[in-house]
């Protein structure tokens, strides 16, 4: 989820790259298919005209007036990327991984990480400063650390919590912040305390937080796309995310023995593995591809095995389990 600069809306992303704009977001679009990796957060530049998605594997994706800084999309991470911020100029940005690994881009600088500490639990959000010259890491336990000028104002890394700790954001009004766990739970931190679902029983637990453009309210969001306000007005939430989906079709439905067939797959998830099972009466082969930017792959394969009359099923798997589909054929 990421605010407007005007407090006027919200964007709000699912892992497959689709994004609602909510009040008076610009409606700048979303992934067409799905990602190889699944998108992890989302970030606004300060003027609203735009927004980055970021992926586990650190991929990066541009809409409106954002651009690209970089990335570590192709790049062998240690850990899975968990959050990303923009600086105060909108010129760059930098990611987090669950290790704390901090990677910057375009004008973001490095002022520390806890990529080589041995953490009590995982980083899963960052927030920057108002000047860029530092930021915060906050851990699923309620750990909080700071680099560069972000101060340390407490944390809940010494308190037993209900639920753990989904994400932070910043008061800019007073410098302090707030922790959101995954019951909808709010812990403050010279920052006023507006509400909270922590009494509510919730849906789906809330997965993210962002305050408002003026950092003077926050909001929750929902696995399920539901959107919770304190202090600030509700301007809608998210659709169910639909999943990823392929479809697939064989060239000849009655082909001969030894013959070459195509299995032509089509689905939303891009750049990403196939494999295409032949279910015969004796045996059972695989065949292996990858579906290319558009999500379609062809595959090829001979007709073996065979028994006259007896139909084989065909089984496509897509991205390691995102998505599956069936189809069959008869030989002659």
């Amino acid at each position: 989820m990421a605010a407007t600069s005007d407090d006027g809306g919200y964007w709000i992303a699912n892992r497959y790259g689709q994004v609602v704009a909510c009040g008076d977001a610009a409606n700048l679009g979303s992934l067409g298919i799905a990602p190889t990796h699944p998108i992890e957060a989302i970030a606004a530049t300060p003027d609203a005209g735009g927004f980055w998605l970021v992926a586990t594997d650190g991929g990066i994706f541009t809409f409106g007036d954002a651009q690209f800084y970089g990335s570590t999309g192709a790049f062998r991470l240690n850990r899975p990327v968990v959050g990303m911020a923009a600086t105060p100029t909108g010129h760059g940005y930098w990611l987090v991984a669950t290790d704390g690994g901090i990677f910057t881009f375009g004008d973001a600088q490095f002022y520390g990480s806890t990529g080589s500490l041995q953490l009590n639990a995982p980083i899963v959000g960052m927030a920057a400063t108002p000047t860029g010259a530092g930021y915060w890491l906050v851990a699923t336990d309620g750990g909080i650390f700071t680099f560069g000028d972000g101060r340390f104002l407490g944390s809940m890394g010494a308190v037993a919590l209900n639920r753990p700790v989904v994400g932070m954001s910043l008061d800019r009004a007073t410098g302090g912040y707030w922790l959101a766990a995954a019951d909808g739970g709010i812990f403050s931190f010279n920052a006023q305390f507006l509400g909270s679902t922590g009494n509510i029983v919730l849906n789906q637990p809330i997965v993210g937080m962002e305050s408002n453009g003026s950092g003077s309210a926050y909001r929750f969001v929902a696995s399920d796309g539901g959107v919770f306000d304190f202090g600030d007005q509700f301007f809608g939430s998210a659709v169910a995310p639909s999943p990823p989906s392929c479809t697939v079709s064989i060239s000849n439905p009655t082909p001969s023995a030894g013959s070459t067939e195509t299995a032509s797959v089509q689905s939303t998830v891009a750049e990403a593995p196939v494999t295409v099972s032949l279910f015969y009466k004796t045996a059972t082969t695989a065949h292996a591809g990858s579906t290319d930017g558009s999500g379609n792959a062809a595959i090829n394969f001979s007709i073996g095995h065979v028994t006259s009359g007896f139909t084989v099923n065909v089984v496509v798997n897509v991205g390691n389990g995102a998505a599956s589909c069936t189809s069959s054929f008869t030989p002659l």
